[in-house]
């Protein structure tokens, strides 16, 4: 399994993800307004993940952290893993 080199994420491409995602985490449900939102990839980088749009979600701090580098079910909507 080779990783995936790291990208800086446009701004344009993480607003888009943000409107997309409701400005909301895609794992517990919080706002922009109740916890700090960040980009992450749905299947890691380090486990062959892309750096595709489709490949984005929105988690906020807390649940970013939690699933660090992991394909965790509950993060994988789409993509079969």
């Amino acid at each position: 399994m080779s990783k995936t080199p790291r990208i800086s994420i446009p701004k344009s491409v993480r607003e888009y993800v943000y409107q997309r995602n409701k400005y909301q985490c895609q794992s517990c449900g919080k706002t922009h307004t109740e916890s700090q939102l960040t980009i992450d990839h749905i299947i890691p980088l380090a486990r062959s993940g892309t750096n595709d749009i489709s490949n984005l979600q929105t988690l906020c701090f807390p649940c970013n952290r939690q699933k660090s580098d992991k394909s965790d079910r509950r993060f994988q909507r789409r993509f079969d893993l």
